[in-house]
């Protein structure tokens, strides 16, 4: 016998609701096209599956005993077809910025699989792109991992990015090739992105205070441009960027490598462990080859970050 999951969802929708009318409306069918499927349903069955009362419906005893089995074919139903559709959709990867290390990160790797489709979105950091990886709306997020990041989310190091130093050709730093990072204890970096809460800000908080760095997170920040001006045009404010952060050319703006050691931002690649997208397995894989263990001799992170990017995390 070929059960109608139509006809199975209508039974359902009116036990529930002990009403034609409002399973029909809950459904988007006519009251007589629910009716139709549950008689053909109790038809096929062989028996009496609603008994009509004046106020509606009430499940028979026969009714009480095919909704569990009911209940759980529309699910085992439903769940096909989000697994397919799960297989079917863009593969959704949040990179926070389109200027920053992550997006060069997911053009390399779409050159190595140049048939997927992948969606590129930006977010505020992990404050949205968590709950956002637990809802399914995005399948991957680039970021800094943190500490009691809450299973299921799952993470692994991708890139360590070395810092440089951006500054405008009056400071008096401006005309090195290289610049150590102890030169500036007791100077402070201009910061207008740092959102106060975000998991960057945080890296800088440790750099601030292992190397007595002020941050200056006043703002407003009004983009890429206006921050470039700004820095172009001054003799003595400076900030700091990832070595492959594109900014727009300034004619009055030099960065410079920070040494001695290095500091490093680490990028993770975050994902929902119950994600079956197809891609998902294959990025995962991918940056696992890309990936390079921390350098204690040479490079800067946080104790955190030192942990995951060790040798032993490869």
């Amino acid at each position: 016998m070929d059960l109608d999951l139509g006809a199975i969802r209508a039974f359902v929708a009116v036990a529930d609701d002990r009403s034609f009318s409002d399973a029909a409306a809950r459904l988007g069918l006519s009251q007589q096209a629910v009716s139709k499927r549950i008689a053909k349903l109790e038809s096929d069955l062989g028996a009496a599956l609603l008994a009509r009362t004046s106020g509606g419906a009430e499940p028979t005893a026969d009714g009480r005993s095919f909704l569990v089995s009911a209940r759980a074919l529309l699910d085992l139903a439903d769940q096909a077809v989000e697994r397919l559709h799960r297989r079917s959709r863009t593969f959704r990867v949040d990179v926070l910025d389109t200027r920053i290390a992550s997006i060069e990160l997911v053009r390399v790797f779409h050159e190595s699989v140049p048939d997927v489709e992948i969606e590129i979105v930006t977010s505020d950091g992990l404050t949205s792109a968590a709950p956002a990886l637990r809802a399914g709306r995005i399948d991957a997020f680039f970021g800094r991992a943190v500490a009691g990041l809450d299973a299921p989310l799952v993470h692994a190091p991708v890139y360590l990015e070395p810092l440089h130093l951006l500054a405008g050709r009056g400071h008096p730093l401006a005309g090195r090739s290289a610049v150590p990072i102890s030169d500036l204890g007791g100077t402070t970096a201009w910061m207008p992105g740092n959102a106060r809460d975000s998991e960057w800000s945080e890296f800088y908080r440790h750099l601030s205070a292992d190397f007595a760095i002020g941050i200056d997170l006043s703002g407003p920040n009004f983009g890429y441009e206006h921050f470039v001006e700004r820095i172009g045009s001054s003799d003595s404010v400076y900030s700091f960027i990832g070595e492959k952060t594109r900014i727009p050319w300034h004619p009055d703006v030099v960065r410079m490598p920070v040494v001695e050691p290095i500091p490093v931002y680490p990028w993770s690649l975050i994902w929902h462990e119950p994600n079956r997208h197809p891609v998902l397995p294959l990025l995962i894989a991918h940056t696992a080859a890309v990936h390079r263990p921390f350098d204690p001799g040479r490079e800067w992170l946080p104790q955190f970050d030192r942990a995951l990017f060790a040798p032993s995390a490869t």
